[in-house]
């Protein structure tokens, strides 16, 4: 949904935009999302996972667990990472989320991009995460998506850690500018149609 000078939202999208979860999960049936876990124990790890809802074909890869976070990495990125998507949501008119202890809802497109950061940060130096999260700041979304996409299809499991583009993106936000990060233009069609059509997955039909 695109906001223009004078438009008005008819009744079904402010339901449709007021009617979230977490942050900016449609409160739909089933729907693709992230959850990120908090345990109330301060020393237990943060798990990220992904749930693809109708998407998944069967049972068994309905829940793919993205990466486990100890707990001072999560402390590291939490605040700047709320602060981001809530600035995104608002912009949308949705309700803004915070993180809490137990079950954190996320919208699709917003988990990928928390995925990105947490992956790069996973392994990292403490000293270096600041500069990992002003790098990540800095990406467009399309550009998270994308990084998330090349990821998530070799090395995107729980147990991944330390492994190819797990690797390179600990390095392309932790050790470099932001200017030389890794997402060429020339390869991002399939990441510049997804940004056409909507920048939050509530606003978009499903897809994988």
């Amino acid at each position: 949904m695109t906001k223009t000078a004078g438009y008005t939202p008819s009744p079904n999208e402010r339901a449709r935009v007021l009617h979230t979860l977490g942050f900016g999960v449609p409160a739909t049936s089933d729907p693709h999302h992230f959850r990120i876990i908090i345990p109330k124990a301060s020393n237990a790890k943060v798990q990220i996972s992904e749930h693809l809802g109708l998407q998944g074909t069967s049972n068994d890869n309905a829940v793919i667990d993205r990466v486990l976070l100890d707990r001072p990495r999560w402390s590291a990125i939490r605040a700047e990472a709320q602060r981001a998507f809530n600035a995104r949501l608002a912009a949308h008119g949705i309700k803004p989320g915070a993180w809490k202890v137990g079950d954190n809802p996320v919208d699709r497109l917003l988990g990928k991009e928390l995925c990105v950061l947490a992956w790069a940060v996973e392994q990292m130096e403490m000293e270096k995460i600041p500069v990992a999260v002003r790098n990540w700041l800095a990406l467009r979304p399309e550009e998270r998506w994308w990084l998330f996409g090349m990821t998530a299809m070799s090395t995107g499991g729980v147990m991944d850690a330390g492994k190819g583009w797990r690797v390179a993106l600990k390095h392309a936000l932790g050790d470099v500018a932001q200017s030389e990060l890794l997402a060429p233009r020339a390869r991002r069609g399939k990441l510049e149609q997804d940004a056409a059509q909507g920048s939050l997955g509530l606003f978009a039909d499903e897809a994988p």
